[in-house]
């Protein structure tokens, strides 16, 4: 689930705070990098019960319409396609969410306000109404439903925000609010994994997309932290015409983490490493950072190729 750009995203974040902090070690940043990790793949466990916990409040509704039909002698014939969708209920049977979901404490106890908008919201829906109403119900119809929710419903309500805001401060999780999208892409691609004979142990999205995405970002981090005063020089010998104490100090840090990468990790290609770091200056850093650190990067590496001390030289101009 957590891939390379992540894992990148990840690193720099960590490097600026501890940069910031000169009290920090090696070890603090390493363990606040990993628990970012975790934090992430938390925030895609709660949002995967959501399913879960979306279902109980509509089985709660219900109940209760059921109990005001029967108290006013109203003969209703309550509608169960929802509470019974077979999707979510291997979600909620499914051993992996469950055991993290329990372990982590992963609950929306701060959040049901949006659970109640939400459910509001889907009412409305015509997507919802189409399912409600269809004469008949497979399990592709209940996956699509769920599909729709976290694919149209989820990524535009403000209320799923503030409620990840505020759960993010009561379960002392990071990054929730600013990972939702990238996280409710990584649940499509959950629900397409489930199957009509999908049984509990059916397998999640791992933590990482592979094994070696771990061994980079621990090395990554500390690859950059060895290098700093090295770094730190380099940039500075190229600043001419830039007033050094006015440069962005995370265009300092993107710079440095594709300076430790590129010197670092010489089996990735080093187009892909540029392309990288620009485009994180582009969302991270100011409107034309990107400029600035694309310039600066190619300054030293030329400087370092010439001095032969660059061995991705490939791509070079």
């Amino acid at each position: 689930m957590i891939n390379r750009t992540m894992v990148r995203t990840r690193v720099i974040q960590t490097l600026f705070a501890h940069y910031k902090n000169p009290d920090k070690t090696y070890l603090t940043s390493r363990k606040e990098l990993l628990k970012s990790f975790a934090d992430t793949y938390d925030l895609y466990c709660a949002l995967l019960d959501f399913a879960n916990v979306l279902t109980a409040y509509a089985q709660q509704q219900l109940e209760e319409k059921i109990a005001r039909a029967r108290a006013t002698h109203d003969h209703w014939t309550p509608n169960r396609r929802f509470v019974k969708n077979r999707l979510a209920q291997q979600l909620f049977d499914n051993r992996a969410l469950r055991r993290r979901v329990e372990e982590q404490q992963l609950a929306w106890d701060s959040g049901m306000s949006a659970v109640i908008a939400i459910y509001r919201q889907l009412e409305e829906s015509d997507f919802y109404r189409e399912y409600m109403e269809a004469e008949e119900c497979g399990y592709e119809q209940d996956k699509q439903l769920w599909r729709r929710i976290y694919q149209h419903l989820l990524p535009h309500s403000e209320e799923l925000r503030d409620a990840l805001d505020e759960m993010e401060v009561v379960l002392d999780k990071t990054n929730w609010t600013v990972d939702a999208d990238i996280v409710l892409s990584y649940i499509i691609k959950t629900i397409k994994r489930f199957r009509e004979d999908s049984t509990p142990d059916t397998e999640l999205l791992p933590m990482f997309d592979t094994e070696e995405e771990l061994a980079f970002a621990t090395g990554l981090l500390e690859a950059a932290l060895n290098g700093h005063a090295r770094y730190e020089e380099q940039i500075n010998s190229h600043l001419k015409g830039f007033d050094a104490d006015r440069i962005a100090y995370m265009d300092r840090v993107i710079i440095e983490t594709a300076l430790a990468e590129i010197t670092g990790f010489p089996q990735i290609a080093l187009t892909v490493s540029l392309n990288e770091y620009i485009e994180l200056a582009k969302e991270y850093s100011g409107e034309k950072s990107y400029l600035f650190v694309n310039g600066i990067l190619n300054q030293i590496l030329r400087d370092m190729n010439a001095e032969g001390e660059l061995f991705k030289a490939q791509g070079l101009k």
